[in-house]
């Protein structure tokens, strides 16, 4: 099945042919990448959903009865359900496309994000969304409630400075060890940075003026998770990743362009950027090569581990979020609750 356009605004009389694709451009280069994957991951579960369910296409706008039919088939558990239910071999039929994973219930960010996906679509098209009406309003919150659980964390456990110089021990002394050591030690001294971060940065976007007078790099991420374009602000690098980063770009040979690059098995650094998910297999690899179970960690561990280590070593949370750009105190405050309550003299009352 071909995934629908997702983001093509609604047509409009008064705009010629031109005009229109002009407006269907703003809209792509207007919003961030990693939405626009997302976008078109939600369209095609929510369009085979409602081709399995009801042997329908999807309809602009959409009623309140497939509106409520959706949030009603994701807000319970379907492995306990009868075979002929309508719901389950929905889900099953989603499965065998590899749109679904199990019959579980899906996660209430899941859901969420599925219908916020579906809702940004009648507004592109310039439609009433279903999901604004009271009742599905009201059904959308009990079923939030209903399949509450903990949030679950985005790494296993936060890479800290002593797993880290465990990963950077495995970089040897090739291309890809060095752009490996250098995408871990930017990705975590400067804050702890996403994986579209690292691998959105170019080399336009690092100054090396004050390299060899100071040791200092300045990063420039163009936009964050929590900042726009142009209103990040720059970012420090300095010391050991500062030395590991200008190490690269000059084994690299990067003068221009992507500032990470994949590398052939023959050591050749090839023109194109990375990936998102080639920073997942990086840290994957790393971790197994140091002899550490490969889900030990996931990308994420740089962030919270960065900030972990901050709480470690004592720095004030607004100097550690300075560099980790959280936008949320609360956010940012739980790594360091973490550390709090596990230095707190009262957990050792009982010896």
């Amino acid at each position: 099945m071909k995934t629908p356009a997702p983001y093509l605004p609604a047509s409009s009389p008064a705009l010629s042919d031109a005009d229109q694709d002009a407006l269907t451009d703003l809209y792509v280069r207007g919003t961030p990448a990693n939405t626009l994957r997302a976008y078109e991951r939600d369209l095609l579960y929510i369009t085979a959903w409602k081709s399995a369910r009801f042997v329908e296409a999807l309809n602009w706008p959409e009623t309140e009865a497939i509106a409520l039919a959706f949030l009603l088939d994701h807000a319970r558990d379907l492995s306990d359900a009868p075979k002929d239910d309508i719901a389950r071999e929905t889900a099953e039929a989603l499965i065998a496309q590899g749109l679904r994973k199990s019959l579980a219930c899906p996660a209430p960010s899941t859901l969420d994000r599925r219908i916020a996906s579906w809702l940004a679509f009648h507004r592109m098209k310039n439609l009433a969304s279903p999901f604004g009406s009271p009742q599905v309003k009201q059904a959308r919150a009990k079923a939030r409630r209903a399949a509450a659980r903990p949030s679950a964390p985005k790494s296993q456990h936060p890479i800290t400075r002593d797993i880290l110089e465990q990963l950077l021990a495995t970089c040897r002394g090739t291309r890809r060890d060095c752009r490996d050591r250098a995408i871990m030690m930017l990705g975590w001294a400067s804050g702890g940075r996403r994986r579209s971060e690292l691998t959105g940065l170019m080399r336009e976007d690092i100054s090396l003026k004050e390299f060899d007078d100071k040791g200092l790099i300045w990063l420039m991420l163009l936009e964050t998770k929590t900042t726009a374009k142009g209103e990040t602000p720059r970012l420090v690098l300095k010391g050991r990743a500062a030395q590991a980063l200008v190490h690269w770009v000059d084994v690299g040979g990067i003068t221009n362009g992507p500032l990470f690059r994949p590398v052939s098995k023959a050591d050749r650094v090839l023109k194109r950027r990375l990936s998102p998910d080639a920073i997942y297999q990086i840290v994957k690899h790393r971790l197994k090569l140091a002899g550490l179970p490969e889900d030990f960690a996931s990308p994420h561990g740089l962030r919270s581990g960065f900030l972990t280590q901050a709480a470690l070593d004592g720095a004030p949370i607004q100097a550690a979020m300075r560099l980790s750009l959280h936008r949320s105190m609360a956010q940012a405050q739980k790594y360091y609750d973490d550390v709090d309550i596990a230095e707190n003299p009262a957990t050792d009352l009982l010896g």
